[in-house]
């Protein structure tokens, strides 16, 4: 979340700093970047954490000057420049966006009253641990889940007037920044821990103990540079001086783009490490830049790196949910209508809303709050006497949106779904797999060798005499064009697979499948090598696990390795993530190299498919589950052509 300047007195108003704004511009172009066109800037999302180490060297410095001034803080009057300052853009944004993601409709409103509750009371962050929100996940996203970050800004704050006024009763400057660098060192370290401890990344990510420490160094570098009244400079040659900030700015960025362009969002790398570095590099830039007489400050004080610095409180706070309802709005579009509107139109027509919003946003209702406070402006928009005629226009405006936007408000949380279209379509396939659980299914219980095709017969024996089977030895390959039954089918899969469940049993009935949430194909190996042990993996094995993450070739082979002479069918992925394409290139790339192994083309047979995919635009409904079984059929059959009916798992000549 960009920092915000705390006004004083005019007595008590200190300097401004220079290439503060140009900082700003950069951090909330990168974060832009991130959630606009992720895949060119996947590290983008480091730019909050610029933010937040601007913010408390920034706010910290402010504080010590107002103690030098005045000869203390005003606790009061800094908590009241504190909501001056946030709360008219973030209430326009909540009121206007919850208005918008009514009109949209779909899953935009799903738990919009905790996710409007947790903003106001600074406490988002928090909220969203407790839902068990995916940050990192773009399907079905929380419409104001950008505002973690403002919560996390707005409790530091709270605290920080109280520990600053503690702090000043320390002598000498490096005393005073000891307790805040050590205090950032474990929120850094807390991270790093909990990230080895296999933690959720978005709990890391979200969480204020472990992701302050931009906010508390940024305050101890303000503690150790901030430079008392009458205080002489080092005597450093000016150009000395700038060629070391100079220097340490380059560096400083060079760091920052590399993370930037390199950082995979909620890796490992980047909690034990990455953001660490972030905020170096951050730290870096702000110290440098700040120096009297900095040469890269002014260049950073460009007028347009200002104009966008001085407004990115308002950019952040509108870019995300403008994203989302648009993005919305175009899934609800005809098929033909939709396939002309691209993601790359989506994001510009956010970018050029969100700058248009926050720009209207900083003039007619930021700038006034500051000036004039938040009663004294209300006042004067319901007394438009000695108004000009634009002002009179302004107060229209502004009450019509009120007007319009709190009612409608108020109707979107009350009808607000209880979940998700992603989640009740996971919901059906897994009451589906409950009930499957507790109902006997047909060749259950029996080694492969005991399931028939119902044409299966040794040489030289009867026709239609049945043969027993050698116990855990690998089955005989399907005889003759007959299509796999159920009994004959075990399945392994992740949640779209789960949302099929009730579409794949009723094709392929008694059918056995192991599908749940959050599951990666090396999972799926392990359970297909238990079940081949124990002698349950039956003829046929169908595997569905590419949404959830990469999978590597060597996973393949062992999951080929496990099915021995069975057939092999590879469900291949659908989702707006950026392995998709490379799943599904491995997955072909394999089964065009075997003998016995078929792709099943759900990506294909369910793309454009208006109505058979949930608002994630990834689970199937029910209709969508149909084309996910009829998908697997094809692939069956498929495996009946004489290219592939001998030879299973060997390499093709």
């Amino acid at each position: 979340m960009p920092p915000v300047i705390a006004s004083a007195s005019a007595s008590a108003r200190p300097a401004r700093f220079g290439g503060l704004d140009g900082l700003r511009a950069i951090a909330v172009m990168l974060v832009l970047g991130y959630h606009l066109f992720p895949r060119a800037l996947p590290g983008g999302f480091l730019g909050v954490d610029v933010f937040f180490a601007i913010s408390g060297f920034l706010i910290t410095s402010l504080l010590l000057r107002e103690a030098e001034l005045r000869g203390g803080i005003k606790l009061g009057a800094f908590w009241r420049r504190r909501a001056r300052r946030l709360l008219p853009a973030l209430a326009l944004v909540l009121l206007v966006c919850t208005a918008l993601a009514l009109l949209v409709g779909g899953d935009l409103l799903v738990g919009i009253g905790q996710q409007i509750a947790g903003t106001a009371f600074f406490v988002s962050n928090w909220v969203f641990i407790a839902q068990g929100a995916d940050y990192f996940a773009r399907d079905t996203p929380e419409l104001f889940r950008n505002t973690w970050s403002l919560s996390i800004e707005e409790q530091f704050y709270i605290l920080l007037p109280l520990l600053v006024l503690a702090l000043l009763k320390l002598r000498g400057q490096s005393t005073r920044a000891i307790p805040l660098v050590i205090l950032g060192a474990a929120s850094a370290l807390r991270m790093a821990d909990l990230s080895v401890q296999g933690v959720d990344p978005t709990r890391v990510y979200f969480g204020s103990d472990t992701h302050t420490f931009g906010l508390l160094l940024g305050a101890a570098m303000a503690m150790l540079l901030h430079s008392p009244r009458g205080r002489a400079l080092p005597q450093t040659p000016a150009h000395m001086r700038q060629l070391g900030y100079g220097a340490l700015t380059l560096i400083g960025f060079g760091i920052l783009g590399w993370l930037s362009f390199t950082l995979a969002e909620g890796s490992p790398e980047s909690f034990q490490g990455g953001f660490q570095l972030a905020i170096f590099a951050a730290l870096l830039l702000v110290g440098t830049v700040t120096r009297p007489g900095a040469l890269v400050g002014r260049a950073l004080d460009a007028q347009p790196l200002r104009w966008i610095g001085e407004r990115s409180y308002g950019i952040y706070l509108w870019h995300w949910p403008l994203l989302l309802i648009f993005s919305s709005a175009l899934d609800g579009m005809p098929n033909g209508l939709r396939g002309a509107v691209s993601t790359a139109v989506v994001s510009l027509l956010t970018l050029g809303a969100t700058f248009a919003a926050a720009a209207v946003s900083y003039r007619y209702v930021e700038q006034p709050v500051r000036r004039f406070g938040l009663r004294r402006s209300i006042r004067m928009l319901f007394q438009p006497t000695g108004h000009t005629s634009r002002q009179r226009l302004v107060a229209v405006a502004l009450g019509v949106v009120l007007v319009a936007t709190v009612p409608a408000g108020a109707i979107a949380i009350a009808t607000a779904p209880a979940q998700s279209s992603a989640a009740q379509a996971i919901a059906r396939g897994q009451a589906a797999l409950e009930q499957s659980a507790g109902t006997p299914t047909p060749g259950a219980g029996q080694t492969p060798g005991e399931q028939s095709t119902g044409s299966e017969s040794a040489p030289g024996a009867t026709p239609g005499e049945k043969q027993p089977a050698k116990k855990n030895a690998p089955p005989a390959p399907p005889s003759g064009p007959v299509l796999p039954e159920g009994p004959e089918i075990s399945a392994v899969g992740d949640s779209v697979m789960l949302a099929s469940l009730p579409e794949l049993e009723a094709a392929f009935p008694g059918i056995a499948v192991d599908a749940a949430v959050s599951r990666g194909l090396g999972v799926g190996v392990e359970l297909t090598t238990e079940w081949a042990a124990d002698g349950s993996l039956r003829t046929v094995l169908v595997v569905g696990l590419g949404t959830n993450g990469p999978i590597q070739p060597d996973e393949l082979q062992a999951l080929l390795a496990t099915a021995g002479n069975r057939p092999l069918v590879l469900v291949n992925a659908h989702a707006d993530r950026e392995w998709i394409a490379g799943v599904n290139e491995e997955l072909t790339r394999f089964a065009d190299a075997h003998r016995g192994v078929v792709v099943a083309d759900w990506s294909g047979a369910v793309s454009g498919v208006e109505g058979a995919l949930a608002g994630d635009d990834i689970h199937p409904n029910p209709s969508g589950g149909e084309i996910y079984a009829t998908a697997v059929q094809r692939a069956l059959e498929e495996l009946q052509q004489p290219g592939e009916a001998r030879g299973f798992a060997v390499p093709r000549l």
